[in-house]
């Protein structure tokens, strides 16, 4: 399964009925469970964003598919962000090949922008 981190922001018709927040994030959750994903955690949360949920989901275009509902719903506005865990990220490291602390520098470094040619002076009448 893929881990996602869904960061949420209520929406005017969200925070109208934030009080049944708790309610649809369970129900939500129950929903989910039916279908193949593990919401591993919800929370509530100060900040730019009003909540953010921890969830796995059975692919990709499943995560896509609830997202679609939760944001159709019209409650909430999201931000959705695969994320790999210190295991996954191992692998993921192991089949590429390293690069030397200069060739990092070099991939970081802004390319030099290139002076734009000045406009040629129009012949007068």
């Amino acid at each position: 399964m893929a881990t996602y981190v869904v960061l949420y922001k209520f929406t005017a018709d969200g925070a109208r009925t934030i009080r049944d927040s708790v309610k649809r994030a369970g129900r939500i959750r129950q929903e989910n469970a039916r279908v193949g994903f593990r919401v591993l955690d919800v929370f509530w949360t100060q900040g730019p964003y009003d909540m953010i949920a921890i969830v796995d989901a059975p692919s990709e275009e499943a995560m896509m598919g609830a997202m679609l509902n939760v944001v159709g719903a019209g409650n909430v506005v999201s931000t959705t962000m695969r994320a790999f865990d210190a295991l996954a990220m191992s692998r993921i490291l192991a089949q590429n090949p390293s690069l030397s602390s200069d060739e990092v520098a070099a991939a970081a470094k802004p390319k030099a922008s290139r002076p734009k040619p000045k406009p040629k002076a129009g012949k007068g009448k």
